[in-house]
């Protein structure tokens, strides 16, 4: 479980996030969705201890991530909007480099890197330099680096952009899983249609205020006979 209460960012005069509160609970896939520039990734940054709040309190698991950042961390994975990390490294390297952050038995992380890079069909390009990937082999490989560790909490921001269609359905088939498990997944999209498909809860941001924090069919009940395009549209639309 993931909480945040009365969480503000600050930079210089722009607030890009303003007293945010919100539970993104285990055992279910919450949708992270608002405009360009509302403050999703700039929320996720926080959660995952990129960035430090200005005020207010971020709970992963019951550990505040301003106080004891390292056992929180431990909590979670993250895959972060670009790609384009440690590109001097090869694929393998930065995996492995990721098992070891996160203390993963050597033997075990063997093992989950041998399936997913099957799964994610990264298998043979591993040996390779990330600088040399297209940008899907890269965020294939990113993916692969944050599933190692298999955290109680998967923190996604668009996870898919650049996927191919097969490890797109592959990642979406391990998200449900992961949530089945009773654990948190929290993404972050701008395809409604897969958060409508695939979440069980909606975050929506607009302007750095979290505007709807609830489930799917709470917020259809609250907008009946509309698309969560629709719905997204008139939400966030300029008053």
């Amino acid at each position: 479980m993931i909480q945040l209460c009365d969480v503000t960012k600050t930079f210089g005069n722009k607030t890009a996030v303003d007293h945010c509160t919100a539970e993104i609970p285990a055992g279910s896939i919450t949708g992270f969705i608002g405009p360009n520039g509302a403050g999703k990734t700039t929320t996720l940054n926080m959660i995952t201890g990129i960035l430090h709040s200005d005020e207010g309190t971020i709970l992963i698991d019951g550990i505040d991530i301003s106080k004891e950042p390292e056992e929180a961390k431990k909590k979670l994975s993250f895959v972060p909007d670009s790609p384009d990390l440690f590109l001097r490294l090869s694929g393998m390297e930065y995996i492995e480099m990721m098992a070891a952050i996160y203390e993963v038995d050597p033997e075990t992380a063997k093992k989950r890197t041998e399936e997913l890079a099957a799964e994610f069909e990264m298998t043979d390009a591993l040996s390779q330099k990330i600088a040399s990937y297209s940008h899907g082999m890269r965020q294939k490989t990113i993916l692969i680096g944050a599933l190692v560790s298999n955290p109680d909490n998967w923190i996604l921001d668009e996870p898919m952009t650049g996927l191919d269609p097969t490890s797109s359905f592959l990642l979406k088939k391990k998200m449900k899983e992961h949530a089945a498990n009773g654990n948190t997944v929290l993404f972050s999209t701008h395809v409604l249609e897969v958060a409508e498909k695939l979440c069980d809860k909606i975050l929506m941001i607009k302007s750095g205020q979290i505007v709807y924090d609830g489930t799917l069919e709470a917020l259809r009940d609250l907008y009946p006979d509309r698309s969560l395009e629709e719905i997204f549209l008139e939400v966030t639309a300029d008053a």
